[in-house]
C-alpha cells in the first residue's frame, strides 16, 4: 500500500497493520522535518505532490521492492501539505522473516520514493526566504496560496 495523505502519519496503527505470525522482522524508516536544513533554519515545510502519479509510482516502487526482496507485506506514506518541526513526513514499513532482508528492502523503498515519486518540498526559512528543496522547478500553480509559517 502506498498512499499521500494531507493527515498526520498514523505509525503505530500502520505498522500493526503489516502484521504477521511468519515475520520475524519489522523495519520501519520515519523521515521527519528537521529544524535546521544546510545550516538554515526551517520554521515548517510545505509538500505539493501530482497525486495521481505519486499514488501510481509509489506502488510500482513497492511492487518491485516485493520481486527484488522477500518480504511479507510492505507500506509506505508520504504526506502534503504544510508539517510543522518534527511532524511525519513520510514513513515506510517493511515486515520479513529475517532483518537483513527487511531492512534492504526499506531502505530501497525510502530511496526510490525519494528519487521518483513526484512529491516536491519547500521549506520555510526564519530569515524569510523560501526554496524548493532537490528540485529543478517546484510546481507552480497560479493562485495556490503558500501558507505563511510563523516561529515558534
Amino acid at each position: 500500500m502506498f498512499k499521500v495523505s494531507g493527515e498526520s502519519i498514523p505509525s503505530d496503527s500502520l505498522a500493526r497493520a503489516l502484521d504477521s505470525a511468519d515475520a520475524g522482522a519489522l523495519v520501519t524508516f520515519e523521515g521527519r522535518v528537521r529544524r535546521v536544513n544546510e545550516g538554515r533554519e526551517v520554521l515548517c515545510l510545505e509538500y505539493e505532490a501530482y497525486e495521481a502519479l505519486a499514488h501510481s509510482e509509489g506502488q510500482t516502487i513497492l511492487a518491485e521492492a516485493r520481486q527484488r526482496f522477500p518480504v511479507i507485506n510492505i507500506a509506505c506514506v508520504h504526506r502534503v501539505g504544510r508539517l510543522e518541526i518534527g511532524e511525519l513526513a513520510v514513513w515506510v514499513g517493511v515486515l520479513s522473516a529475517h532483518r537483513g532482508e527487511a531492512f534492504d528492502a526499506c531502505r530501497f523503498v525510502i530511496d526510490q520514493v525519494k528519487h521518483r515519486v513526484p512529491i516536491w518540498k519547500k521549506e520555510f526559512y526564519a530569515d524569510g526566504d523560501t526554496g524548493w528543496v532537490r528540485c529543478e522547478h517546484g510546481p507552480t500553480h497560479e493562485g495556490h496560496g503558500h501558507h505563511a509559517c510563523t516561529k515558534p
